[in-house]
């Protein structure tokens, strides 16, 4: 008898097809299977470590993991949330790891990073949040490595109250929760999450800590208009957001939320133009931009922006 295989995204198996559009040339991403590429994936493997790298179908990943960058997801690999754009896993999440802040430490330390970003699935299931998990690991790869920022890639923490704060105690160097995309596609696109809930955790998260970064992330190319685009870069300067990522929607499979259209690299340069004249500490905007793409590089800038602005 054969065992049926579970979808990964069970809520989408009715959706209508929506056929991919082909990649225009300036989506393509490089291949770059070097000797480092290998060192990192036989780590996250042998660790038995997710990495969002691979559960979000990254375009990056191959020239990140060249560079002995990853991002490390915790809290297992199965969502609570449905998000219409996102490929990682949804269902009923498995329990947590209790040795899961030593597995990421002892990660850290053989990578040798100077900056790792830790993100997590959505666990609507568990009672804060899982923002204690979130604490211990952010804090046991603190001790194991000193010298090493964190950057940390957040839940919104929704309907859970000062939860998200747990977090806040382990004093990150980065908090950023993405937005995503404009109000009016939430309900599509993020129906699970709610815009100005969002908006509030990153003010808070500010009013909390002053010191540390915060940082959002824009899809494009999800069927918003270019004034619903500025009028968030609005709401994100008004809640003190520091660094703004806005980069291409890329449609993981015939079922996620269609995509409308692919942005010009140009289009890109004009966006982030604008945000940078809104005030933002630091943007990155471009076709293949990932809220975790080139963190190490960009931390760097946003200290500097901050010495020099002061």
């Amino acid at each position: 008898m054969t065992q049926k295989i579970k979808p990964r995204h069970p809520e989408k198996v009715k959706n209508p097809i929506n056929p991919i559009k082909k990649k225009p040339s300036w989506i393509r991403s490089k291949l770059t299977n070097s000797k480092e590429f290998f060192i990192t994936k036989t780590l996250v493997n042998k660790s038995n470590l997710v990495t969002v790298c691979q559960e979000a179908n990254c375009p990056n990943i191959t020239e990140c993991w060249s560079k002995r960058h990853a991002t490390f997801m915790i809290m297992g690999d199965t969502c609570t949330r449905a998000c219409g754009f996102c490929d990682v896993k949804t269902g009923k999440p498995e329990k947590l790891d209790p040795y899961e802040d030593l597995k990421i430490a002892n990660a850290v330390k053989k990578l040798s990073l100077t900056h790792v970003v830790i993100t997590s699935v959505d666990r609507d299931d568990l009672n804060d949040g899982g923002s204690n998990h979130f604490k211990k690991v952010v804090e046991t790869t603190r001790k194991k490595n000193p010298t090493t920022t964190i950057e940390v890639l957040t839940p919104d923490f929704l309907r859970k109250g000062d939860s998200y704060k747990k977090i806040l105690q382990a004093n990150p160097d980065v908090f950023n929760h993405n937005i995503e995309t404009v109000p009016r596609l939430y309900l599509k696109v993020r129906p699970g999450a709610r815009y100005f809930a969002s908006l509030e955790l990153l003010k808070n998260a500010k009013i909390n800590n002053s010191k540390i970064f915060t940082k959002s992330g824009l899809m494009v190319g999800l069927g918003e208009e270019h004034d619903e685009i500025v009028q968030v870069m609005d709401d994100l300067r008004s809640a003190n957001v520091d660094f703004l990522t806005i980069g291409q929607y890329l449609q993981p499979s015939v079922k996620h939320f269609p995509l409308d259209r692919y942005y010009t690299p140009q289009e890109f340069e004009e966006l982030g133009s604008i945000a940078k004249a809104k005030g933002f500490l630091l943007v990155s905007s471009s076709p293949l931009t990932r809220s975790s793409y080139h963190a190490d590089e960009d931390f760097a800038k946003l200290q500097q922006n901050r010495n020099n602005f002061h």
